[in-house]
């Protein structure tokens, strides 16, 4: 009935790293447990039809660890050298399209002991009055770990505890960051003086090692104390060299000094070595605190703090204040008149001022007055009143700041007095009250100042509750009064207010302004189309309809659209009326064919710019969808090195296109160049359908590439490949006879029984060791070739005679009442001890009985052994080699095959190896064969 065939995604995760240990928690949660530093590999294994994509995500972790949303098969999550902020929950998404997707998550636990950290502190208590002092001392280890550290005090060697000594409490306080555990030792006797060790441990998970931390305490354990070479505050001039040494004066162990500086790191060029502080060549902005820190774990840090001041100037300003009394903003003859000047200095207090009139001191009088701190104006301001102003007082004044007998440069400032000196107005050049500008680009606001002197201009924000200006301050001073705004943005737009400054001019109430600045959104756009890439197929002789469509621009309109084909200008298609303004353009092809396949462009421009839709269009099948999850695809067979595999699909999209003929399949051994190549014809192949093809004659233990390509009558579609490798079955009579080669590490279920004295060991002639001892054990195994692997039994030391390995089947079910074990035995060396087969029955408890045994060297060869048995409920085989008297004693065994039935009649000749021709594929009539491999299809009709 060709009903579709999926099947829902399904995921489970698996581990690969370094993992210490994987438990399921009593909620039935899994946690992953690793150390941190090791490599994590989570591994999302995934079922379901078509292939699900995996993404993995986390939660419960630090942001920055946000993974690259990935979306590749099979998705390996690795982190190398894995952090503890990177622990938490991760999970797997697998997603196909076909019902809902599978989450699954598991929460990896990061596992660390930091070193401890032992801390020191000290009471002493009069007692009775001052008669005697009792001391007390609180010994303090704090630790970072997880899972959570467990701590042993320890006095010299021997673990202290309560209970075995009443001078000694061990306490957990409250309120500590990380773990603490306190050893208080209580009014502190003679033997309390002593070494101590905090050992902290996490019971050795994952492999981490205790850690330790000792401290010895004595009769002069003291917490640190200073003293500084100088000064709390040091004034010093820029140039100087300065040195400052901190001084121990206390502490016992010897305490580490460390200087640091506040606010930022320390200047370029100081140097900071064992208690002395040096900066050379000293600048202003090497001002600020430093502190020295001394520290031995002993009570609290001692600390010192210098004040470091390098004496400067900067930004000279001054100040012309009309009469407050009178509340006057002009100069006006008979009135009075302040002039004042201010500089920023370190240390401020130390600034002198002079004044100077026309080049010559300022001579105090009762008409004119000098104050150094005028209450109205900044801390450390000089002010030169003129009382009752004459004409006589008209000219230029001087104000000169310096640090007397400091190598810093005087800062001076100059003020005109004259009838031209009049207060600011300030005003907007016409035209420019509203400046309109696009997103994006440059503005300049401009505000225009008149008066003698003409001060700054401040520009600060109107509209906008305490809103900053785009440099991020609240106020900006423009010398020319120009504000320049670069790449304007939409909430730059508003009122802004120019408004002159108090200083540099009129110490009168500001005279201000507004411009409104208007920002314009978007400059017009080139357009956006869809789609910019589409694979359109069709059955040939069909028509198809291509359109492109505009998504978004500015303007929103197609101006022109442009058809090519394989790069040709195509004819215009149809013209739209105008007043319908289509917004988008249209290809119409009669018919799919041969000539009329390949690349169509639609170019679509708006006058700003222009976007391509790009489509192909052909009759092209699409790829098949290879099914991963075939229940058990490998075959192997009894006697040989073969294995067939049972390869399935279904077909993308089957109706999209013409009917599908056939499909070619490329069958190639990995690492080699030649591929095997067949057509496979097919009858109707329905969406959905399971497509089903079995591949023989492989090579155990070697992996292939399968390509698989569709046909139609417009010839070939596109292909799919996949790997495939051989995995050995699990071996079970009901599994047709399988043969196990041993090539796979599952070993077909086998498992080494706990109960015997050493284990087999699974090897080929490429993983032996090279140092091996020669004259026994197998070059190869059965099939000669290097890859191939067999189990065998190392009797070289620590091996000693009569010791037993033992390889155990897994348990059949038993649905016959005779079985045949055959298998291969190689048994040369002058020691060869026994190999022997027994059978285990479940019936009633276990119960072993010898089915088969050989004993002694049988000579470099393989060869074949049939054992009947005849087991009475369900079964295991078990092969146990014995050691014999020396190390020439290796015995293997390989090919292994558990059939229903008899043992064949006739033995072969023990000395001959017979490997058994190709059994072919189990289901279908002999194919024809191509090469050494043979294929054919079975399409399953549901």
């Amino acid at each position: 009935d060709g009903s579709l065939f999926h099947a829902p995604a399904q995921a489970q995760i698996v581990h690969a790293g370094q993992a210490c240990v994987v438990k399921e928690d009593n909620i039935s949660e899994r946690v992953y447990t690793i150390r941190e530093g090791d490599t994590l590999m989570l591994q999302c294994l995934v079922t379901g039809h078509p292939r699900p994509q995996v993404r993995w995500t986390k939660t419960a972790g630090s942001a920055s660890d946000k993974f690259q949303e990935t979306s590749v098969f099979n998705e390996t999550l690795r982190i190398e050298r894995i952090a503890r902020t990177q622990g938490g929950r991760y999970y797997c998404k697998a997603e196909n399209g076909v019902g809902v997707p599978a989450i699954k998550s598991i929460r990896v636990d990061v596992q660390y002991l930091d070193e401890p950290v032992l801390t020191v502190h000290q009471t002493v208590s009069d007692v009775r009055g001052n008669f005697y002092q009792e001391k007390t001392v609180f010994l303090r280890c704090t630790v970072n770990s997880n899972p959570p550290a467990r701590f042993i005090w320890k006095r010299g060697s021997d673990t202290l505890s309560h209970s075995q000594d009443n001078g000694v409490d061990i306490y957990e306080p409250l309120y500590t960051q990380g773990e603490t555990k306190v050893l208080k030792l209580k009014n502190l006797r003679p033997q309390d003086y002593a070494s101590y060790t905090c050992q902290v441990s996490v019971r050795n998970v994952c492999g981490i090692p205790d850690k330790a931390i000792t401290f010895r305490l004595t009769n002069t354990t003291a917490p640190p104390a200073l003293k500084l070479s100088v000064n709390e505050t040091l004034v010093v001039n820029p140039g100087e060299n300065v040195t400052v040494q901190c001084l121990l004066t206390g502490g016992d162990p010897l305490p580490q000094l460390q200087w640091s500086h506040g606010p930022g790191p320390l200047p370029l060029g100081a140097l900071a070595q064992s208690g002395t502080l040096s900066i050379p060549s000293v600048q202003a902005r090497d001002s600020g605190y430093y502190n020295c820190t001394a520290t031995n774990n002993v009570g609290n840090p001692a600390k010192k703090t210098v004040n470091l001041l390098v004496r400067s100037m900067k930004n000279a300003t001054f100040q012309i204040t009309p009469d407050v009394i009178k509340e006057s903003e002009n100069i006006q003859l008979g009135q009075d008149l302040k002039l004042s000047c201010h500089v920023d200095a370190v240390p401020q207090e130390k600034v002198t001022y002079q004044w100077f009139k026309n080049g010559k001191p300022a001579r105090m009088s009762k008409r004119l007055l000098v104050t150094r701190n005028d209450p109205e104006l900044p801390a450390v301001t000089s002010s030169l009143e003129l009382i009752d102003l004459h004409f006589s007082d008209y000219g230029t004044y001087l104000c000169v700041a310096s640090f007397p007998g400091a190598p810093v440069p005087d800062l001076s400032v100059e003020v005109n007095i004259s009838s031209e000196t009049v207060p600011p107005t300030i005003s907007v050049p016409k035209g420019r009250a509203v400046v309109t500008v696009r997103e994006g680009s440059p503005a300049e606001l401009q505000c225009e100042v008149r008066g003698k002197p003409r001060p700054p201009v401040l520009w600060s924000r109107v509209d906008k509750e305490a809103a900053m200006l785009p440099s991020g301050l609240p106020l900006e001073e423009t010398p020319d009064g120009k504000l320049r705004l670069e790449h304007v943005s939409r909430d730059m737009s508003g009122t802004y207010r120019c408004q002159t400054a108090r200083y540099n001019g009129f110490n009168v109430r500001p005279r201000e302004a507004q411009v409104q600045l208007n920002v314009q959104s978007v400059p017009p756009v080139p357009p956006e189309v869809e789609p910019s890439s589409q694979d359109v197929r069709q059955a040939l002789g069909r028509p198809v309809l291509l359109r492109c469509s505009l998504l978004r621009g500015s303007p929103q309109r197609i101006a022109a659209a442009v058809w090519r084909f394989k790069g040709q200008l195509l004819p215009p298609p149809p013209a739209v009326p105008a007043a319908e303004a289509p917004d988008h353009s249209e290809l119409r092809l009669d018919a799919v064919t041969r000539d009329s396949s390949g690349s169509y462009e639609c170019s679509i421009s708006n006058d700003v710019g222009s976007a391509t839709c790009l489509f192909q269009v052909s009759a092209k099948a699409y790829s098949p969808e290879f099914y991963f999850d075939t229940p058990n695809p490998t075959r192997s067979h009894k006697l040989s090195k073969n294995y067939s595999y049972v390869l399935q699909w279904t077909q993308r999209e089957p109706d999209a296109v013409d009917p599908l003929l056939n499909y070619r399949l490329s069958v190639r051994q990995l690492n080699q160049h030649s591929a095997m190549v067949k057509a496979i014809p097919v009858r109707r192949v329905e969406k959905g359908q399971l497509l089903e093809y079995v591949l023989t004659d492989l090579r155990v233990p070697h992996s292939y590439e399968v390509r698989l390509t569709p046909y139609t009558t417009f010839g070939a579609g596109d292909m799919a490949s996949r790997i495939i490798h051989y995995t050995e079955p699990i071996n079970s009579p009901n599994l047709s006879d399988n043969t196990c080669h041993f090539e796979d590490e599952k070993i077909c279920g086998y498992t080494q029984d706990l109960t015997d004295n050493f284990d087999w060991t699974r090897q080929n002639a490429l993983t032996q060791n090279p140092k091996r001892s020669p004259n026994t054990g197998p070059p190869t195994d059965i099939s000669g070739t290097p890859e191939g692997y067999y189990m065998f039994i190392e009797t070289s030391r620590p091996r000693e005679l009569g010791d037993r390995a033992r390889l155990v089947s897994p348990l059949y079910n038993a649905s016959a009442k005779f079985y045949c074990v055959s298998f291969f035995y190689h048994m040369y060396g002058k020691h060869i001890g026994s190999l022997n087969l027994l059978v285990r029955s479940r019936n009633k408890g276990a119960l072993d009985t010898h089915a088969w045994s050989l004993s002694g060297n049988k000579g470099n060869v393989w060869q074949q052994a049939h054992v009947p048995i005849n087991p009475s409920g369900p079964f295991q085989i078990i092969f146990e080699g014995v050691r014999g008297s020396g190390y020439l004693g290796d015995i293997a065994i390989d090919d292994v095959t558990l059939k229903k039935g008899e043992c064949p009649r006739k033995q072969m000749d023990p000395n001959k190896v017979v490997v058994m021709p190709g059994s072919g594929a189990p289901r279908q009539p002999h194919p024809q064969l191509w090469g050494p491999m043979a294929i054919f299809l079975l399409a399953l009709q549901r």
